[in-house]
């Protein structure tokens, strides 16, 4: 081991302890990480240049246009609530048909995408049929990367390897390599969350169910203050309306037509004021809207339909370390927050000098008409959208070009796909490669207006395409110092003193998939694949064999974390709408775990032989 090896080694640690410790955003970090082996003299200058050369970024973004597109259309939407309506309540059926669905349109789309698309339709279905929400949310998660592992744009993790690969000058992978070892995998994996998924769930409810919400629906009222109102003159908060103990809820202020953009506590009340007030409580003890209004002097001129819904904070959020005060949070969502759900608790005090994390789970009231605007800030994940609301204040959602959206993705798919094949056989028609088809079907997608440019930068996760900047720095690191032939040489080495020669391969096969999933369930499985992908290539040169088993290996394992709840993002999704504990993800996700592995290393040597 030389210096540079030392270094480099060193710079691994500290971005493992910095990913596990969250010492800052990811992409922060990742950038950090390039910035620092170019400094310390581990890449050069000119070449870290290279790492912006490489295709996956691109080919991510564009696929991420592409998904926002069937998101903004509303495919997935109507095939979920068309399986919804006709599915009964057996609770087995339906973890059987979400998880289908789901592991399926994972395979051509962005896995957080799919799962922020039917987590509201499961959610109503868990509903109406009082099923308990944990059982179906987790298989959700879970079915969502077993359907990524199927094709090379399933997941970024998938695209990252395949660039990597072309940058050490081997073999791309075709669209549908990965197939042959990700569908058993996804057969097997549904077919277990099937079998024992209710057995091994426990039954928890949505933090709605946890604290006896009666009614999820509520009007908002438009008061008009009289001049003959005792509030008159009164700060706010020692009137009337500041009673949350009576279940009265503010949610805005509005003097001579303008809102008043101040904190309540802060707000003496003066004639003719507007406020728009919810009375919701959880249990009992609600003030009587009529009484109320009487007794402070106040005009009803309108009323709103409200609802009280449960909003997931995304990983993307602008409010992640802020409190709900220092977001100024009533006042920019136009949301009203009753609970806060973390890590298995439920928080109804002092709730808003607590900083956010992501997949705390906020119970609000806000007006049903808000629930688009919630959803277009990107900050959350919603648990509802009009459509899955009663039919009293049902609200239908136009879903234009979904056919144009999903002919582009297959044509991109198919470009790809057929190119290769037939080069095969007439190399005079040229090889298409998927960053190429992908950026033009998103320009196809723009041209048509089916998404506009603003709402294609926002489809866009540019926190992965720039944490995928950084770790490829540290991808290169690895290969300019040697250190990735440095450790493959250590693990030949060592597991040549435990294995006979002719098992060799196959037990580092077996090794080889284990440590990734390990690694993957602390660290991103982005940040997993770039470290070890070039370490598994130095390694079969070690041993003769072919690469390709062991590369394989690490592409599907990097993205099978299924036992702690922040090994993948999506788990953070589901993780406060269905109630969970950090327990039940290592109740039914290890053995999961366990089946990936023993079913990936039986198949791969008979896929890709050594």
């Amino acid at each position: 081991m030389n210096v540079q090896i030392a270094l480099t080694l060193l710079v691994i640690l500290i971005t493992l302890i910095a990913f596990i410790r969250e010492w800052a955003a990811p992409d922060v970090i990742a950038l950090s990480v390039l910035c620092l082996v170019v400094g310390l003299g581990l890449v050069d200058s000119v070449k870290m240049m290279n790492v912006f050369k490489n295709e996956a970024p691109l080919t991510i973004a564009a696929l991420f246009i592409i998904g926002g597109s069937l998101e903004k259309s509303g495919a997935v939407d109507h095939i979920g609530r068309a399986l919804r309506d006709r599915l009964s309540g057996n609770t087995r059926l339906a973890i059987l048909a979400f998880s289908v669905i789901t592991a399926f349109f994972s395979a051509w789309m962005n896995n957080t995408a799919i799962v922020a698309i039917m987590l509201p339709v499961t959610l109503g279905f868990a509903r109406s049929k009082n099923i308990a929400a944990s059982r179906l949310l987790m298989p959700l998660s879970y079915a969502s990367i077993l359907g990524g592992c199927c094709t090379l744009i399933g997941t970024s993790t998938n695209i990252l390897v395949n660039g990597t690969l072309r940058e050490m000058g081997a073999k791309p992978m075709t669209m549908f390599e990965l197939a042959p070892l990700g569908i058993p995998l996804a057969i097997v994996g549904i077919a277990y969350l099937t079998l024992f998924g209710p057995r091994l769930i426990p039954a928890r409810s949505s933090i709605t169910g946890m604290l006896e919400i009666e009614s999820r629906t509520s009007p908002l009222y438009h008061l008009l203050i009289g001049e003959n109102s005792p509030m008159i003159g009164k700060p706010l908060a020692e009137t009337s309306l500041a009673d949350r103990e009576a279940g009265v809820h503010v949610m805005e202020v509005r003097r001579n037509g303008a809102r008043l953009m101040t904190p309540l506590s802060n707000i003496i009340v003066e004639k003719n004021d507007r406020f728009l007030v919810a009375i919701h409580r959880r249990r009992g003890g609600t003030a009587k809207p009529d009484a109320l209004f009487q007794s402070i002097g106040a005009q009803v001129l309108s009323t709103v339909d409200g609802i009280v819904s449960e909003l997931v904070i995304r990983d993307e959020s602008s409010l992640l370390g802020k409190t709900l005060a220092e977001a100024d949070f009533r006042q920019s969502y136009n949301c009203v927050v009753l609970a806060l759900h973390r890590n298995g608790v439920n928080i109804t005090d002092r709730i808003a000098k607590l900083s956010l994390d992501v997949g705390d789970t906020l119970l609000v009231i806000t007006a049903l008409n808000n629930l688009d605007a919630l959803d277009a800030t990107r900050d959350f994940i919603l648990t509802d959208s009009p459509d899955e609301l009663p039919e009293e204040i049902h609200v239908k959602k136009v879903t234009p070009h979904v056919i144009y959206s999903w002919i582009i993705l297959i044509g991109v798919v198919l470009t790809a796909t057929l190119s290769d094949v037939l080069h095969g056989f007439y190399p005079s028609i040229p090889i298409i490669p998927m960053h190429y088809a992908a950026m033009v079907g998103a320009l196809a997608l723009l041209w048509m207006k089916i998404i506009t440019p603003r709402e294609a930068y926002a489809s866009i996760d540019w926190q992965v395409l720039l944490m995928l900047y950084g770790l490829l720095g540290l991808g290169m690191a690895m290969k300019e110092t040697h250190t990735a032939e440095w450790l493959a040489r250590e693990i030949v080495d060592l597991s040549r003193n435990l294995f006979p020669p002719e098992q060799l391969p196959i037990a580092l096969l077996w090794l080889i998939f284990i440590l990734t999933i390990c690694i993957t369930e602390v660290l991103s499985n982005n940040a997993t694949a770039v470290m070890l992908v070039p370490i598994v290539m130095t390694l079969a040169q070690e041993i003769g064999v072919s690469p390709r088993p062991f590369i394989m290996a690490v592409t599907v394992a990097a993205s099978t974390a299924f036992a702690l709840p922040m090994g993948y993002q999506t788990h953070m999704m589901v993780y406060g709408p269905g109630g969970y504990k950090f327990t039940d993800f290592l109740r039914l996700g290890l053995p999961l775990n366990l089946i990936c592995w023993v079913v990936s290393c039986l198949l791969i040597p008979h896929i890709w032989p050594f």
